[in-house]
């Protein structure tokens, strides 16, 4: 079996009074698109600034390309792309200036493939970085990141205020680099374009992780089940599987369930008080609120918590 790109093992991470990270363990593929969904402050950067080696794990191990996280950081750094969403650059350069500079620290090629990428982008070459759009600068730090042909690219919430073509080929690369067996980590709150490229989920919650699992998998076993009832009044079963949220509004009950059987409505035959039921594919959209929602109600076959219904496969 190929060693994973990343592995972390039980790592926390706290800040004063405040676990940003806790006991996060899972492992990412080669060759995927891996997304960490989660609202700000779930833990995401926490995470990124551990794997980069710029900040050291309370406990647990975390490595990348298996180099160790806490004492080969500047290793790392070296073998991988990054691009946060405010990238950092010499405001005075062009971005034919900043290729230039740049190039200096990796091998021979890096400029070919440096100006090919701007190129494919529509950069314009004479223009300073202060002047450029948001737009530009992120092309420009993505070609930066990429022209090295890196093994693992990490993005942390990469299209952040970008117009939705910017984005577009954001994503495009992102698939184009997996598609030739590099690995990307994106860290997002995107979810609709986390949906359209991610072969891999996590969910991150208050620095815990909730769900690692591919993101076809995660979908087809999780359901929305609709029941409509004769009397607002009534009372149903539960369907079978792991219940994760359950809302009703007037006469319709509506769940979010995992692991749903085929003959789940075999639950409301006879004189339940249900007249008619459906099951759709829940979106990743919908799956994330059931996981994240603290407001969410949770019945009573989940009353342990979220980690325990949903699976997580490393």
């Amino acid at each position: 079996m190929n060693q994973p790109v990343i592995s972390l093992q039980n790592v926390s991470r706290s800040f004063r009074n405040t676990k940003a990270l806790d006991a996060v363990s899972l492992e990412v593929p080669a060759g995927t698109v891996f997304a960490l969904l989660g609202e700000n402050g779930a833990g995401k950067t926490t995470l990124i600034r551990i794997l980069t080696g710029f900040l050291k794990a309370d406990e647990g191990s975390a490595t990348v390309l298996g180099e160790s996280c806490s004492k080969s950081g500047t290793a790392i750094r070296r073998k991988i792309g990054y691009v946060s969403d405010t990238p950092a650059m010499y405001e005075w350069m062009t971005a034919e200036q900043i290729g230039w500079f740049t190039a200096a620290f990796y091998e021979e090629g890096f400029s070919n493939r440096y100006h090919e990428l701007v190129t494919g982008f529509d950069v314009p070459g004479g223009v300073k970085l202060k002047n450029m759009s948001k737009g530009q600068r992120a092309k420009v730090a993505l070609a930066l990141s990429t022209a090295h042909n890196p093994e693992l690219l990490i993005l942390d919430e990469p299209t952040s205020g970008l117009d939705p073509m910017v984005r577009r080929q954001f994503l495009e690369s992102m698939v184009d680099l997996a598609a030739l067996g590099r690995t990307v980590l994106l860290s997002s709150h995107q979810i609709s374009e986390v949906e359209r490229v991610a072969d891999w989920v996590a969910i991150l919650a208050q620095g815990q992780l909730k769900v690692v699992q591919p993101l076809e998998v995660l979908k087809n076993e999780t359901s929305i089940v609709t029941a409509t009832m004769d009397d607002s009044s009534a009372t149903l079963p539960l369907p079978p599987g792991e219940v994760l949220t359950e809302s009703q509004n007037a006469r319709q009950m509506r769940w979010v369930v995992r692991g749903l059987p085929e003959d789940w409505r075999s639950v409301y035959a006879g004189d339940t008080g249900a007249i008619e039921l459906k099951e759709e594919t829940a979106s990743l959209e919908e799956i994330f609120v059931a996981v994240c929602d603290p407001r969410a109600n949770r019945p009573a076959n989940d009353s342990d918590s979220v980690d325990s219904t949903m699976l997580k496969v490393n």
